[in-house]
C-alpha cells in the first residue's frame, strides 16, 4: 500500500484570499502558495471547505485554479476540490482541474444542505462516473459537514471496485479507528489513507497507518516536524514535536477555525487582508489575538516569512 503511493506528506488547504471589500486578491493569493510551498508542503489543495469555496462563483473557481496551478508551475503536486452534487457538473469540473494541470482532485459524496442525501448505491454511481472521466486519483473526502455516513467497508468497497478512487481523507469522529478498519479491509486498493481536520488526530492517525495529512495552511513547517520524525522511525521525537504544535493546532481546530491560517498570514505579512467574504463573520479580536499569542510561542515561518 505505503510503498508505491504517489502522494504522501502535508498537503495543506490553501485559504483564498480576499480584499476588504470581498473582491479575489491574485496577488496575495499567490504570495501564500509561495509561503506555503517554502513552509515545507508536500503538496496543496485548494477550493476546500477551508478555501471557503462556498462563497466562491463557477467563474472566480476557475480563475484561482489556473492561476494557482500555474504559479504553482509543477513545484508540488495540487489538488484540487471539484465537489458539487450533480455528477454532471462534478464531472465537467473534474475534467476541467484535470486539463489545468491537477495532480488528483477531492470530492466529498453527494448532498445539499441538511438533509439532500443519495443511497449507497447512487454514491457508488456517482463516484464511478467520475473515475471513467478521469485518469488522476480521486480522494473521497469523508466529512461530517456532508452528513452522509460513508462505511469503512463502502470505502474500501469503492476503492477495489472503481480504478481512481485511491486516496481518502477521514474528517470523522474515531477517525484513527476509520483508517485501521479501511486498511485492513481494502489493503493495496487504499494507496492513500489520509488524516485531516487540522491535523488534531494526526499521531494516533499515523498509527493506525495514515501516510498522508491534509491540515489548514497557515504552518505546514510544524506539521512536517511530526510526520517526517514519524516516517523516519523516529516516533519518540514524532510525539515530542505533536506535543508541541498541539496548542496550535487545537486552537485552529476548536477556536478559530478556517480563518485561523488567513490571519496567521496577515500578522506576518504574507497577505494583505485576512477577513472572509460576507456573510461569514470575522474572527473575533479575543480569538485571533489567542490565536497570535499561541503561535508566537512556536515562531512558525509564516510570521517571518515576508520579512
Amino acid at each position: 500500500m505505503t510503498s508505491t503511493a504517489r502522494y504522501r506528506g502535508v498537503f495543506p488547504v490553501v485559504p483564498t484570499t480576499f480584499t476588504p471589500s470581498g473582491e479575489l486578491d491574485l496577488p496575495s493569493q499567490l504570495r501564500c502558495v509561495d509561503f506555503m510551498i517554502d513552509a515545507g508542503s508536500s503538496g496543496l489543495c485548494i477550493l476546500a471547505n477551508f478555501s471557503e469555496q462556498f462563497v466562491l462563483a463557477d467563474e472566480e473557481r476557475e480563475v484561482l485554479t489556473k492561476a494557482i496551478l500555474e504559479h504553482v508551475a509543477g513545484r508540488v503536486p495540487v489538488i484540487v476540490t471539484t465537489t458539487h452534487f450533480s455528477t454532471r457538473v462534478c464531472v465537467e469540473r473534474s475534467r476541467r482541474a484535470q486539463a489545468m494541470g491537477a495532480a488528483m482532485v477531492m470530492v466529498m459524496p453527494p448532498y445539499h444542505g441538511a438533509t439532500i442525501r443519495v443511497p449507497e448505491v447512487a454514491i457508488h454511481a456517482f463516484y464511478a462516473a467520475l473515475s471513467e472521466a478521469l485518469a488522476i486519483p480521486i480522494m473521497i473526502q469523508d466529512a461530517p459537514v456532508s452528513g452522509t455516513v460513508l462505511s469503512a467497508p463502502f470505502l474500501a468497497r469503492m476503492a477495489s471496485e472503481i480504478e481512481h478512487v485511491a486516496y481518502f481523507k477521514i474528517e470523522t469522529p474515531g477517525a484513527a479507528s476509520k483508517l485501521r478498519e479501511l486498511i485492513r479491509l481494502g489493503g493495496a486498493a487504499i494507496e492513500g489513507p489520509w488524516d485531516g481536520e487540522e491535523a488534531i488526530t494526526l499521531l494516533p492517525d499515523l498509527d493506525a497507518g495514515a501516510t498522508g495529512s491534509m491540515t489548514g495552511g497557515g504552518y505546514p513547517d510544524g506539521i512536517r516536524r511530526i510526520i517526517d520524525a514519524y516516517a523516519a522511525g523516529r516516533r519518540e521525537d514524532a510525539i515530542a514535536e505533536y506535543t508541541r504544535w498541539l496548542p496550535l493546532i487545537n486552537f485552529e481546530n476548536r477556536q478559530g477555525g478556517l480563518l485561523s491560517a488567513k490571519a496567521l498570514m496577515q500578522e506576518g505579512g504574507v497577505i494583505a487582508c485576512e477577513a472572509p467574504r460576507q456573510p461569514f463573520p470575522a474572527m473575533h479580536p479575543a480569538t485571533r489575538a489567542g490565536l497570535i499569542e499561541t503561535a508566537r510561542r512556536l515562531d512558525p515561518l509564516v510570521l517571518r516569512w515576508a520579512h
